[in-house]
């Protein structure tokens, strides 16, 4: 399937997932291509104290370069980045991204839910928001936000979820653009 034109001026792909979601993602970024147009942005639930092992797992399967991010990092093309443990993700503009480790969200931080509605104030159209799998209901209102902010909506195919309830969720309560099965990410990614 081709993208449609609305997608041609994404600016940023935000892909949040708790629980059954890193497999989506490492499956993802071993088929990504070597440049990728717009930057991926990975928000997952991770306990508070874990280490930076996920960048390094992450790199050695990405063909781009896969930066966690501190406070104030600036937003690059062709790279995928990930939000650390214990940290909300916010947008200060289309450039730069600052943490923020006010109470935590849906129990989560960092949250999807802040994280999504933070970048669709800044990106409105130019978004894509992807919700995987997961446990509880964070991200769902965060797709709502995006969507009203005329940004595209994304999400797992609950069927193909080792754990369906926030993908069910989200279908059952936002206007979605596409219900996208894993090994689906990486094609329409790579199409941007």
């Amino acid at each position: 399937m081709i993208l449609n034109k609305e997608n041609i001026n994404t600016e940023l792909i935000i892909i949040g997932g708790s629980a059954g979601s890193l497999q989506v993602i490492i499956e993802m970024i071993k088929k990504l291509n070597d440049k990728i147009a717009v930057p991926v942005l990975l928000v997952l639930h991770r306990k508070a104290h874990s280490n930076n092992i996920l960048q390094a797992l992450l790199q050695q399967l990405s063909p781009v370069e896969v930066v966690e991010i501190d406070d104030k990092t600036e937003i690059e093309s062709n790279k995928i980045y990930i939000t650390p443990a214990d940290y909300h993700l916010l947008f200060e503009d289309k450039k730069t991204m600052s943490l923020d480790s006010s109470e935590k969200m849906n129990y989560s931080r960092p949250s999807i839910d802040v994280t999504f509605k933070s970048a669709a104030e800044i990106y409105g159209e130019n978004l894509i928001g992807v919700l995987l799998s997961g446990a509880n209901a964070d991200g769902v209102e965060g797709l709502s936000y995006i969507k009203k902010n005329n940004g595209t909506v994304w999400i797992q195919d609950p069927e193909t979820a080792e754990v369906d309830y926030m993908p069910k969720h989200a279908i059952q309560e936002v206007k979605y653009d596409l219900i996208i099965k894993p090994e689906d990410l990486p094609k329409y990614i790579n199409q941007l």
